[in-house]
């Protein structure tokens, strides 16, 4: 089989699905282009700040791509590149477009409301409760896995003690990044460019700042990066959307799209040749088809965490309700666009039927970076190229879950309405507490690494999908709009994700009985693992009453 074969049929589906499905979804749910979103009725500076369809495309892009749509397709190729493929296109477009751009409406047409704040509305307080409660333990594994992962990207060291200097270079980079984004950000603020002018001032920025970190790379080791990192997340919880989110995303998006663009463009130009078969089998290393590979290719199909972008930090930037179609499905889309292109790439670059050594970052870059060489690129250039792109895909995503981690702790506390607020609630709910305390038990989390944190991760995950998507059924069927559509992904994905965890536990337990536990590191995820599926079995209790038993809710047009 040809890769570019693989490429173009992806494109085509993608492309149809855009057009054809997501159209159909605007249709049947209903837009307001003309209506005020939240965006513009509640803009405060900080939260809340309407900005153009690119600006918050940019965002929602950059955050939810992070190291799921090149790891997981890579890894699930053991099982053949038949399904892994299969699960990107149907779960893409049925699964994880559908919930991300509902997510973003059902926000937006509730004055910018989060998942957790929306499930008060459609399905109650004690609803809601957990819900937060869970997504607020599953930023925590998030900000772990992705700060363990750029601190060891920009780590100045190789395990033999010599310099690494594509990581020291990306490092400076990404540094940079965080204060021109800065600087960006009040430019745009304060003079309003055109969208051209600010493109091309974007464009300069970006060769400026890689020419810049080329020239003066920083080596520090990967522990002095985990404390930058964290530092960042702070900072980025805290400051304005405008200031610098919006911005940095801005600016990301144009070494993500590349990075895209790229892999296409040398899938075209090489025509590469699949060297994996199409399907090895249901198992493979004794691992099994269902659930792995469900739970492996999760940010390329379908990603709970997404919904979390999506409602609690996309949807206070919409300006207006035609650009949810672009930013929630066609997001998306391109990400699962990546998910193909990475698939394809390492499917080349097996040997006999195996994939060839090293990690699927490593695999993934060497191939990417061989194609910009292609095009003229000096390898030393290449290499930092793509370097920086894997960490721009970790740091555009943790910022964002940092904001998200501080603002569901603040809404677990936050009282409903009519109820008083006490001291201990009001101490909770400021935004400094609330980031210091997400930051303090991700960060001892992330002390575990992240080859140990990723599993549950990853199952943690796509349970949030299942729930999210049952609490948006709930959303629609209260407001009187059709939510068949999201029957199968959510009853699918919660029965592959319940059976995922039962299986981490089951190992966990393994390893007790083997007396090679390690609680610092198997305890807490022991601890996690069961708390994520009680939380979730109670959530969707809740929510199934509602939708699929007599509403004690009142019908509310949204």
């Amino acid at each position: 089989m040809n890769g570019l074969v693989i490429v173009g049929m992806a494109l085509v589906v993608f492309a149809c699905a855009y057009f054809l499905y997501g159209r159909w979804l605007v249709r049947t749910w209903g837009i307001d282009p003309a209506a005020k979103t939240p965006a513009v009725a509640f803009e405060d500076g900080q939260d809340f700040s309407p900005a153009s369809r690119f600006t918050v495309f940019s965002h929602q892009f950059s955050s939810i791509t992070g190291a799921g749509p090149v790891t997981g397709p890579i890894i699930a190729a053991m099982f053949g590149w038949a399904p892994a493929l299969l699960w990107i296109l149907v779960g893409g477009v049925f699964f994880g477009a559908v919930q991300d751009f509902a997510a973003l409406y059902a926000s937006v047409k509730n004055k910018g409301k989060s998942m957790g704040m929306l499930i008060e509305t459609y399905v109650g307080k004690t609803g809601r409760r957990m819900f937060l409660l869970f997504c607020w333990l599953f930023t925590l594994l998030v900000i772990a896995a992705f700060a363990d992962i750029i601190a060891n990207t920009f780590n100045g060291f190789l395990k033999d003690g010599t310099q690494n200097v594509p990581g020291a270079q990306a490092a400076t980079i990404s540094m940079l990044y965080i204060f021109v984004a800065m600087g960006f950000g009040v430019y745009i603020s304060k003079c309003k460019p055109s969208g051209v002018r600010k493109f091309l001032i974007a464009v300069v920025l970006v060769i400026a700042m890689f020419a810049v970190g080329m020239q003066y790379p920083l080596f520090f080791d990967a522990q002095a990066w985990r404390y930058v990192v964290f530092a960042y997340c702070f900072i980025a919880s805290i400051l304005p959307m405008w200031l610098l989110m919006e911005p940095r995303d801005y600016l990301s998006a144009f070494l993500l799209l590349g990075m895209v663009a790229g892999g296409v463009v040398g899938v075209v130009v090489a025509a590469p040749t699949i060297n994996m078969p199409a399907f090895v089998g249901f198992t493979v290393d004794g691992k099994s088809l269902f659930p792995i590979l469900f739970i492996t290719i999760a940010c390329g199909a379908v990603s709970g965490f997404h919904s979390l972008v999506s409602s609690g930090t996309s949807s206070k930037a919409i300006a207006s309700e035609s650009d949810m179609l672009p930013v929630g499905y066609g997001a998306m889309l391109v990400e699962c666009m990546l998910g193909v292109v990475a698939l394809v790439i390492a499917c080349a670059a097996a040997s006999n039927g195996a994939l060839p050594a090293g990690t699927p970052f490593q695999i993934f870059a060497g191939s990417i970076s061989s194609f910009f060489q292609m095009f003229g690129l000096p390898a030393g250039v290449s290499a930092c190229v793509i370097t920086m792109c894997v960490s721009a895909l970790g740091m555009t995503t943790i910022d964002s879950v940092a904001r998200i981690g501080r603002m569901s702790f603040q809404e677990l506390f936050s009282p409903s309405e009519g109820e008083r607020v006490s001291g201990m609630q009001a101490l909770a709910m400021n935004k400094y507490v609330s980031t210091i305390l997400t930051l303090v038990f991700s960060y001892l989390l992330c002390l575990a690494g992240y080859m140990n944190i990723w599993p549950l991760f990853g199952a943690a995950n796509q349970l949030l999908s299942a729930l999210v998507l049952i609490s948006l059924a709930v959303f629609l069927r209260t407001t009187g709009r059709k939510g068949w559509m999201l029957y199968v992904p959510m009853t699918f994905m919660f029965i592959v994700t319940m059976s995922a965890l039962v299986l981490s536990v089951y190992g966990i337990a393994g390893k007790l009985s083997a007396g090679t536990f390690v609680f610092m590191i198997d305890g807490i995820q022991l601890i996690l693992a069961v708390a994520l599926m009680i939380l979730a079995i109670l959530v969707v209790k809740h929510c199934g009453r509602e939708l699929f038993g007599k509403s004690e809710q009142p019908n509310l047009q949204a």
